[in-house]
Formats: structure tokens, C-alpha cells, sequence
């Protein structure tokens, strides 16, 4: 019976240094965790005006950390407008900001026009505003949520359809709550 809970015992352990292993490392390359307070940033708009993050308070904000030169990205862009954008763009408690990783006005521009997405993407040239939510390193594709008093309510990694609708309904939720 001793031989048999050992073995049980050593084949449990090896399973879970394996699970382990071949997990993604827990915060996915994020700095930040949700229950944060979102890091503030300057938004530059590409038609030159300026915001800060934190002037959005009271709304429902989704960052959608995006570059041109992202596969995963454009695979989850037309997913984002259509069904993100297009569905709250007309409300004002929700706040949309795609921020382009290290590229220039002109880059962006044709970017938008490639993928034929209407929400605003922002420019982030020196990848600063990147940096706030990352570790260094960590890939683009990431998507963060957050409520209206500012705390980090959702992070997403890549483009998994389950986790986007996950993070729709966080959306969803939120915004319902904010009407009461």
C-alpha cells in the first residue's frame, strides 16, 4: 500500500512540474495585476491632441495595446470593432484607446486604413506607455479593462475567443453597473 501512494504521490508531482512548465508565466508579461489602479499616461491622439488617462474616469476604458506589424493583432482588430466598437462607441460612459507600439503617425495611418477600423488609435513612439503595464520584453496583443473609478478590472494576452468574450461581458457588466 506504501508502494502505491508513493508512486501516486511521485506521479502527481511530475505531472504538476510539467503543467508548470509548460504554462505561460502567471501575469503573462504584465507589470501590473488586476485589483491596480491603472498607471496614468498622456494619450497623443493622431490628430494632435492630447489627454490623460486618468481624465476618463467614470467611464468603462478598454487599452487595446496594438502595432501594424502584429499578425495576432490584425487577427484581433476586426473582432474589436465589431464587436466592441460599433456596439458602445455611442456611449459616453465607455472610453476606447488603441495605443500603437513604436510607430510613426504616418505608419499608423495606414494601418487604420489596412485593417478599416474606425476606433482611435493613439501613438506611443517611444513605447512608454507600454512600458507602465509590462514587463520588459513582453509581446504586444493585449487588451486591459478598466472600471470606472480607474482599478485594472481585465487583462487579456494574444487573441483567444474565449478570453475576448470573457473580457466583452466584463465590458458589458461594467457598463450596466454604471448606469445604476
Amino acid at each position: 500500500m506504501k508502494k502505491i501512494i508513493l508512486i501516486t504521490l511521485m506521479a502527481f508531482i511530475c505531472q504538476t512540474s510539467l503543467n508548470a512548465q509548460s504554462k505561460e508565466p502567471e501575469n503573462r508579461g504584465y507589470s501590473v495585476s488586476v485589483g491596480d489602479e491603472a498607471p496614468n499616461f498622456t494619450i497623443k491622439y493622431l490628430d494632435g491632441t492630447t489627454q490623460q488617462l486618468s481624465d476618463l474616469r467614470g467611464k468603462v476604458v478598454m487599452l487595446q495595446f496594438t502595432a501594424g506589424w502584429c499578425k495576432v493583432c490584425r487577427k484581433e482588430m476586426p473582432h474589436i470593432e465589431s464587436e466592441i466598437w460599433q456596439v458602445h462607441k455611442n456611449n459616453p460612459d465607455f472610453a476606447l484607446v488603441a495605443v500603437d507600439l513604436k510607430e510613426p503617425k504616418e505608419k499608423i495611418e495606414k494601418f487604420i486604413a489596412d485593417m478599416q477600423v474606425t476606433y482611435p488609435l493613439t501613438l506611443d513612439e517611444d513605447g512608454a506607455i507600454f512600458s507602465l503595464y509590462t514587463e520588459k520584453g513582453a509581446g504586444v496583443t493585449r487588451n486591459i479593462i478598466i472600471d470606472p473609478e480607474g482599478k485594472i478590472v481585465f487583462l487579456t494576452r494574444l487573441f483567444d475567443k474565449d478570453e475576448f468574450e470573457q473580457m466583452k461581458e466584463t465590458i458589458n457588466e461594467l457598463l450596466n453597473n454604471n448606469k445604476k
